[in-house]
């Protein structure tokens, strides 16, 4: 699977964890030069706090386009290490 904006190639891998309808991909395959720091975060009833990062492609910005749960409940442990996307990131094989 791909996660792609903005025409630049964000994840990718062969081993990503579906919940509720999104691909989590792991951290591992995130491509580093387009991902950067969000404060922002929220709270899911049974997975937990989530953070976020943005995305920074041909200088435009995707805020808080990208979400992952560092310290998720027990419910969700297999997504902890993953990240998924929103926003406009499209999601293809």
């Amino acid at each position: 699977m791909k996660a792609i904006w903005n025409g630049a190639l964000i994840a990718q891998s062969d081993d990503t964890v579906v919940l509720e309808g999104n691909h989590y991909f792991p951290e591992s395959s995130l491509n580093r030069d387009h991902v950067t720091f969000s404060n922002h975060h929220t709270m899911c009833s049974w997975k937990g706090q989530a953070s976020y990062y943005s995305l920074l492609v041909n200088g435009e910005m995707n805020t808080d386009a990208a979400w992952y749960y560092p310290d998720p409940r027990p419910e969700a442990e297999n997504i902890k290490g993953h990240v998924a996307f929103w926003k406009g990131v499209k999601i293809e094989p």
